[in-house]
């Protein structure tokens, strides 16, 4: 049986699609925190079959668009006093700012750096985002199907 200390104050990113989880802990230079964080990988869930999981003992903040660019079927459970006080379920943004990279090098963005890259969604099924400038579609199942700006 595996066995994870409670959370006194923190974040839990559950419903992560199993072996997803590493890259929103990478993002999240979680490996480099002063503070204890369990990545759970495979756990066995009712709905998805297997997940993955992120319990961070720190309020942190973190950009819930990009969360759910990357997965919008993950739940970010706010825990304070061991006690969960708030659930975020995540979906799809409808805009993204400086999240996502155009792909188009005769784009605007690709010349003047100051620009923000701007991008609306235009398929939710297929996860497909349009840049407001050249009308590039980018299409991905996850932000990692995007060139992803670094945190």
């Amino acid at each position: 049986m595996l066995n994870i200390d409670k959370i006194k104050n923190g974040l839990v990113i559950d419903h992560i699609k199993a072996g997803e989880g590493i890259h929103i802990f990478n993002w999240l230079g979680l490996s480099k925190a002063g503070y204890t964080v369990a990545f759970v990988v495979n756990a066995s869930s009712r709905h998805m079959g297997r997940k993955d999981i992120i319990k961070i003992d720190n309020t942190i903040t973190i950009n819930f668009d990009v969360l759910g660019l990357i997965d919008p079927n993950i739940t970010v459970n706010v825990i304070e006093n061991e006690i969960i006080t708030e659930k975020i379920k995540l979906k799809l943004p409808e805009k993204v700012t400086d999240v996502i990279i155009c792909k188009n090098p005769r784009c605007i963005t690709s010349t003047e750096k100051y620009i923000p890259h701007i991008f609306h969604l235009v398929n939710p099924e297929l996860h497909s985002y349009c840049c407001e400038y050249c009308d590039e579609i980018q299409k991905g199942a996850s932000a990692y199907g995007f060139a992803v700006l670094p945190k």
